[in-house]
């Protein structure tokens, strides 16, 4: 069994807070997500999460122009260096306070960050290259009163201006230039979210969130005492350079005057989050009530408006051609790209509103089933990360979810007292089930058949078996005293075992018509359980954080794992007690097999998730689900800085003092009459950091968690590793090509199979003639096998060469067959790709053969008949007047 999981990707959770921004090309976005940074690609519609992690939640995002170099900074300030296209961290660095924004320079030298009142611009450090101190100070800039809120530079990088909650904007210049000061821009009544220049920069637009936009242009007079330098920039020769200098005059020299003054006049909401695509003139605002705006800027023309959503729109970003907008909501952690042209929306992305709460595989390992507190249940595609179905039929929360074997149907089950199956062919709800008496739903079960269904009970400790044809009750199974915390079917679908918080569990026969059950005690309140692969064994957790292995034809207690130091960790910012001494994370809330049966997968109210093997009883890996240290439950010590007379500083409330808008800090409570300052029995709560349900795919190669940072996705890397041990100087395309000229196909198969270059290797894949595949394919090294088969598979998906291709697959199936049986583990991803891609291939012919078939006998008809005649006219002794006589 191996072990070697890695961090895959983070499904479940698109956006927290900060700013989402999309890369150079404009075909992805960029959102921070707790304290890691996912990348949504709009064109191929994937998504992945980078693999690095900040210390907090992200707060700041920015990429370079060339869009090699990310930049991301969490709440305290700490930033990393990433390279974006290898997600490596390349440098550490500590601003040593929160940052607001952060941009990068149009010529990629500089960067520039909001300091509190203050702003640094720095040196970009390279990334071809380590250094000692990367980071180099250009320059530090004051004269603002409060806050810096956003940053904007010029197209040239000579100067950028920015904004503050002072309800100013200044102009700097990257540069000292002779004789220049500052230029602030004053006269908005609120605090100002963000100032541009247009494309020809001679004009300045300021935003405040009082919803009032400033249109600043050159003052036509200059008065006796001006001390600024005059200069007629339209008398400047028109030349490259000189079109620079005056660029850089326009800005530096002019004095700026207000041009004019326009508002959004929406009623009840300020302005939450603005920006400018100077390129086209239009400027984009978001509002405290989740509607969003387009305006034509200078005339102030309103373009469109539409509500997205019912909260706050956190952030607000254009795509380099102006045609995409995305848009951030923090508390529902929506993420939305819009086309304003053809007003449709590209992705339109929502996680469940705060925890998820359970999850299921299906069958095949490509779809993710959870459910939330929300009362929702979404589906998600493991491939590509984005939800693309949820269901809302349920007014609760969502305590199970189960797939059915052959994954046709899924089942829930809520505590709002129903377990629903939802068609997932026509996604929708065709079943609702229900008990005699409301109750609440905790646990569920579906047998191997998808015949009968079973759920455990939260209050009158019972449980339920429903037939999935009918819809009618079919038994209650009573013995438990206390809820039934866990439900499995055994792998024949003879019986159902369930534990429950009355420290027992039982052994249920579904079709005997005794109902009877001894309880097997074990040490404490069992928490959840699930059968091996087998189905010889039971594995139980308790809260004592205990493993209990139950025998099921004995019905006795096999052996028991202690767990309980393995899952403790992480100390919360009230705790009396050390992580080691505390017994509230230290037992194990959800249990999973793998698929060949020798390890288990446990989770529980900890940072940690731990596999053990089966027959030893010994861990084999711990894995860490998150170190963001803005979850409460993520530090093994606290620190002892943070300890003030009034407590730890982490657990005082001062979300309010942060909040930007009014609304927010008073937190009105309009049940209160006359009340001023709203509830003041209102208290923030900081989210622990614990795993609510681990599941392992069927094929063994990944397994999920449903966590408080999201549904993370843990698998064994399947992608070719860049093995420089294979390469040699003289290993380039050009010495590729040049063996391929010669004839000489399986070397210079092989030798790009070792550059892996995808262009290279398809042009040596399609060079090779079809009659020489089989013989390619059998003199293949064996380490090149299933990368080759992943080639295969990926070039069948995307080229119109059927012929070939099927060639191809079956050369490698005949020559390797006994190589992917021996490590099938490894070989069914692929292999299921490459039958994904037959599939498609053998429907589309049966379709075509399907629509041309009246066709097809027409021209066979038409073709015998001209047959007929031929021979007719032959004189043929079988022929008579046209017809056959046989």
């Amino acid at each position: 069994m191996k072990s070697n999981f890695t961090f895959q990707n983070l499904c479940g959770t698109v956006y927290r807070q900060g700013n989402v921004a999309f890369t150079p090309d404009g075909n992805s976005v960029l959102s921070p997500v707790g304290n890691r940074v996912s990348v949504f690609d709009l064109v191929n519609n994937k998504s992945r999460t980078l693999p690095f992690e900040n210390s907090k939640n992200v707060a700041a995002i920015a990429l370079s122009p060339d869009g090699q170099v990310l930049i991301s900074i969490d709440e305290d300030g700490r930033a990393l260096l990433v390279h974006f296209r290898k997600g490596t961290v390349l440098h550490h660095m500590n601003f040593r306070k929160p940052v607001a924004a952060v941009a990068f320079s149009p010529n990629g030298k500089y960067f520039a960050l909001t300091h509190g009142n203050h702003i640094q611009v720095w040196n970009t450090p390279t990334h071809l290259a380590r250094e000692f101190a990367p980071f180099v100070l250009h320059r530090e800039y004051t004269g603002h009163q409060d806050d810096v809120l956003s940053i904007t530079w010029s197209r040239t990088s000579k100067y950028f201006i920015t904004t503050s909650r002072d309800m100013t904007a200044r102009l700097y210049t990257t540069d000292p230039l002779d004789g220049f000061k500052p230029k602030v821009f004053g006269g908005h009544r609120d605090a100002v979210v963000g100032a541009w220049f247009s494309d020809d920069e001679k004009t300045i637009y300021t935003v405040s969130r009082d919803g009032a936009v400033f249109t600043w242009a050159a003052k036509k007079t200059i008065a006796d005492d001006d001390s600024d330098i005059e200069m007629d920039i339209l008398d400047l020769p028109s030349t490259s350079a000189s079109a620079e200098k005056a660029a850089e005059f326009v800005a530096a020299y002019t004095r700026w005057g207000v041009a004019a003054r326009h508002f959004f006049n929406q009623a009840g909401t300020k302005v939450a989050t603005a920006t400018f695509h100077p390129q086209t003139s239009l400027l984009v605002v978001g509002f405290s009530s989740g509607v969003f705006g387009l305006w034509e800027m200078p005339d102030f023309t309103p373009v469109h408006t539409l509500s997205i959503s019912n909260e706050k729109i956190s952030s607000v970003a254009v795509s380099p051609s102006g045609e995409w907008l995305a848009f951030g909501a923090a508390k529902l952690g929506q993420l939305l790209v819009w086309e304003w042209q053809s007003e449709s929306y590209v992705l339109k992305q929502q996680g469940h509103y705060y925890d998820m709460n359970t999850l299921s595989f299906s069958q095949d390992g490509q779809t993710i089933a959870t459910g939330g507190e929300d009362g929702k249940v979404k589906l998600w595609n493991a491939a590509s990360g984005f939800c693309f179905v949820t269901f809302p039929e349920h007014s609760a929360s969502i305590s199970a979810v189960e797939f059915t074997k052959q994954g046709q149907v899924l089942f829930s089950a809520s505590l709002d007292g129903t377990v629903r199956a939802f068609d997932l062919v026509r996604y929708r709800n065709f079943r609702t089930f229900t008990s005699p008496t409301p109750v609440q739903f905790c646990s569920l079960a579906v047998d191997p058949s998808g015949e009968v269904v079973a759920a455990g009970s939260l209050d009158s400790y019972e449980i339920y078996l429903w037939s999935v044809q009918t819809g009618k009750l079919l038994d209650i199974l009573s013995g438990h005293s206390a809820p039934v915390s866990g439900l499995s079917f055994s792998p024949a679908g003879d019986r159902v075992a369930s534990c429950s918080w009355d420290r027992s569990v039982r052994i249920w026969g579904v079709y005997g018509r005794d109902r009877a059950s001894e309880p097997i005690t074990v040490s404490s309140e069992a928490t959840s359980l699930a059968y091996s692969p087998d189905g010889k064994e039971l594995c139980v957790s308790t809260l004592d954080g205990q493993l209990c292995f139950v025998d099921v034809e004995s019905s006795e207690i096999k052996s028991v794992i202690e767990g309980r130091r393995d899952i403790s960790g992480g100390r919360k910012a009230d705790d009396a007690l050390t992580a080691a001494n505390n017994a509230a994370s230290q037992y194990f809330n959800s249990v999973a097999w793998t698929a060949d049966g020798r390890c288990v997968l446990a989770g529980g109210a900890s940072k940690y998730v731990v596999l053990y093997d089966r027959t030893d009883g010994v861990m084999v890996k711990k894995f860490t689900v998150s170190d963001n240290l803005s979850l409460d439950g993520t530090q093994e010590l606290l620190d002892s800085r943070k300890m003030t007379e009034a407590g730890n500083l982490d657990a005082l409330d001062d979300a309010a003092a942060d909040e930007e808008d009014l609304a927010d800090r008073l937190a009105a409570d309009a049940t209160l009459p006359g009340a001023q300052r709203g509830d003041l029995s209102k208290r923030r709560t900081r989210r622990d950091a614990r795993t609510n349900c681990v599941r392992f795919s069927s094929t063994g190669r990944s397994w999920a968690a449903a966590s408080t940072e999201g549904l993370l996705i843990f698998s064994l890397d399947e992608g070719a590793a860049f093995d420089p041990v294979d390469l040699a100087l003289d290993l380039t395309p050009e010495s590729v090509l040049s063996t391929l000229e010669n004839g000489d196909h399986l070397l210079a198969l092989v030798m790009a199979l070792r550059l892996n270059e995808k262009p290279l290797l398809q042009r040596v894949f399609e060079a090779i003639p079809p009659a020489d595949v089989r013989l390619v394919s059998r003199q293949l090294p064996t380490t090149h096998a299933l990368q080759m088969v992943r080639f295969v598979a990926e070039h069948a998906e995307s080229s119109p060469h059927v012929e070939f291709d099927l060639v191809w697959a079956a050369a490698l199936l005949t020559s390797h067959g006994r190589l992917m049986r021996e490590r099938k583990g490894e070989f069914a991803p692929v292999l299921r790709g490459l039958f994904r891609a037959l599939q498609d291939w053998e429907s589309s012919v049966a379709k075509m053969c399907d629509d041309n078939a009246f066709a097809l006998k027409y021209i066979i008809s038409q073709n015998r008949k001209a047959e007929v005649e031929a021979e007719a006219e032959a004189g043929n002794p079988a022929m008579e007047n046209g017809t056959l006589l046989y």
